[in-house]
């Protein structure tokens, strides 16, 4: 047996890089090299935006797209994945930049890192498929909202009002722009965002954005537009690591923050991946090596300044549309997004916050797939309503509580959808009945003996409608229940039966079970009901021809039946005795 050291490392290498991930980076490096460059340019205004709307600045944008962009696409579990800043993260950071402070931000970025990661060795990556596709649309609607309406200040040229929730920050916003209109910001953001959405239909090939951003700054820059307030100075190159910012006295109040954080960063990470494994053939991800990675990226981004990072899934499609086929992409891509950083950082700062708004405000737009959220919404009833709730909450909370209650209420309609297949039938007795007794004999099994049939789940949801259904058997002295159908039964369903049962005994009613399945038993034990039906069987797992036997014996012992009863077949009964019971 192995030493429970050797059992630590195996977990831990599982979820490190493999020499194959390695491999795969040499077969087609012009490839990778092109589509990193690609995307390196499609990200530069993505950083520098995501970055000015967390409250830290444009430098941790990048400085989170360089660092984390590389440790995630060597230790990731995704050969296509390109991490970074993203819109959905900002939506989070805002609040805790607000209570918190930067100091705060990089603190809740460290404790995520170290969460993610050990999300990684419990292998926790494959429970995120069950995120219900309704949760994950409403989702990134809310998303696309919330960074549109971040977006409302920079795009109309004002100071950003106090306040955490976005929707009461733009329309103060608004309401400062009526008061003292200057059009020379908004035409700038709406111009960038117009060329983005009218080349992406054009030619979705070529980054428009970079154009978009890079002529806006030309204009705002010729023309000598003050109103057009550019992103300011940046630092040329990336900061020395420093943990200058941690404070131990503040762990237990940041301590929810991050862990609001790692969902986001877990689930918004898978979720690209798997969107790149499926614009792919060939491609799967491994979601713990995910995990793992982003852990590593997000412990290592706030040493350098910038903010937590997650996968990101408009940079994850550029990548894959551009022909990238291994992780040097997503390395080319924080590779040149460095050089910018060294090399360029003087021009960069004269970018104007208008244009980048634009950016933001273009890649919310094209972040809500209509025919998606129409197909969604038509699925059925239940889908449309957590979409919305989602969405709704989103924008009026914040993402966590969004996912939560998505979950939850979908949790909830699924249930009450599973609950809804449960069936108590009444089932005839005659193709059970022995055939060598007489016409009357028939006749008195028949008023005497009762049989029902379970279909589907014994469980809590749907466990006491059983209850007032058996309850209300009468004139009967026997109750046969024929439960080789009951798909699955939980504590609730087998009290809910004992409590039947012990109704119906105090009424003279005998209560009979068969095809009772063997995993069945150990529940019906637990809560004392399996006591009762052995007591009435004396063989818990009979089939219904053998339950009948046993009725006719009650029901002669009784005085009801003249004929003396057949005794039940001793021993296994045959596989053609199964099928009847069922």
């Amino acid at each position: 047996m192995s030493s429970p050291a050797a059992r630590a490392w195996a977990r831990v290498r599982s979820v490190l890089p493999a020499r194959a991930d390695m491999a795969v980076m040499g077969r087609s490096p012009r490839r990778d090299l092109l589509a990193g460059l690609t995307v390196a340019i499609v990200a530069l205004p993505l950083a520098l935006g995501f970055g000015v709307s967390s409250g830290l600045g444009a430098e941790a944008g990048l400085a989170t797209a360089v660092v984390a962009g590389a440790l995630a696409a060597i230790f990731g579990g995704s050969n296509l994945q390109v991490s970074g800043p993203t819109g959905a993260m900002t939506v989070v950071l805002v609040p805790i930049v607000a209570q918190h402070g930067p100091g705060g931000v990089l603190m809740v970025g460290l404790l995520a890192g170290l969460m993610l990661i050990a999300l990684a060795l419990a292998r926790a990556g494959r429970y995120m498929r069950y995120v219900p596709a309704p949760v994950v649309e409403g989702f990134t609607l809310g998303i696309a909202c919330v960074i549109g309406l971040q977006q409302v200040p920079n795009a109309l040229g004002v100071a950003k009002p106090e306040g955490d929730k976005v929707l009461a920050v733009s329309l103060r916003a608004v309401e400062a722009f009526v008061k003292a209109p200057d059009w020379t910001a908004l035409a700038l953001a709406a111009a960038v965002a117009a060329v983005m959405l009218t080349g992406a239909r054009w030619r979705p090939t070529v980054p428009f954005s970079i154009i978009a951003v890079i002529g806006a700054t030309v204009v705002a820059q010729g023309c000598h537009l003050e109103a057009a307030r550019p992103i300011g100075d940046l630092p040329s190159g990336l900061p020395a690591p420093s943990l200058s910012f941690l404070d131990l006295g503040a762990l237990g109040s940041l301590l929810a923050p991050a862990v609001a954080v790692t969902a986001l960063a877990a689930l918004e990470s898978l979720l690209s991946a798997s969107v790149a494994d499926g614009m792919t053939v060939g491609q799967k991800h491994d979601p713990d090596k995910e995990l793992f990675g982003q852990g590593l990226a997000n412990l290592a981004a706030p040493l350098f300044g910038g903010v937590p990072a997650t996968g990101a899934i408009a940079r994850t499609a550029v990548n894959v549309r551009t022909g990238a086929t291994s992780r040097l992409a997503a390395l080319t891509h924080a590779a040149v997004l460095a050089v910018i950083v060294f090399a360029a950082a003087p021009l960069v700062s004269r970018i104007p916050l208008a244009a980048l708004a634009g950016v933001l405000i273009a890649t919310a737009i094209r972040m809500v797939e209509v025919g998606s959220l129409r197909a969604m919404a038509r699925a059925t009833r239940s889908d449309g309503l957590v979409l919305i709730l989602t969405a709704v909450a989103t924008v009026a909370l914040d993402l966590v509580y969004a996912v939560i209650i998505g979950l939850l209420v979908a949790g909830a309609l699924a249930l009450r959808a599973v609950a809804k297949q449960a069936r108590l039938d009444q089932v005839p007795l005659k193709a059970d009945l022995p055939g060598d007794h007489s016409a009357e004999e028939h006749a008195l099994l028949a008023e005497h003996i009762v049989a029902y049939r379970i279909d589907g789940p014994l469980f809590f949801a749907a466990a006491h409608r059983f209850l007032l259904e058996l309850s209300e058997v009468a004139d009967v002295r026997v109750v046969i229940l024929r439960m080789s159908r009951v798909t699955t039964m939980d504590a609730t369903g087998a009290l809910v039966l004992k409590d039947a049962v012990t109704k119906l005994n105090r009424r003279g009613v005998t209560v009979l079970a068969s095809g009772i399945r063997p995993g069945q038993r150990q529940v019906l034990d637990s809560v004392g009901a399996l006591g009762l039906l052995r007591a009435a069987t004396g063989d818990d797992y009979a089939a219904t021809p053998e339950a009948i036997a046993a009725a006719r014996a009650h029901l002669h012992g009784a005085g009801v039946l003249s004929v003396p009863a057949q005794s039940p077949p001793v021993g296994p009964a045959p596989a053609t005795t199964e099928e009847t019971s069922r």
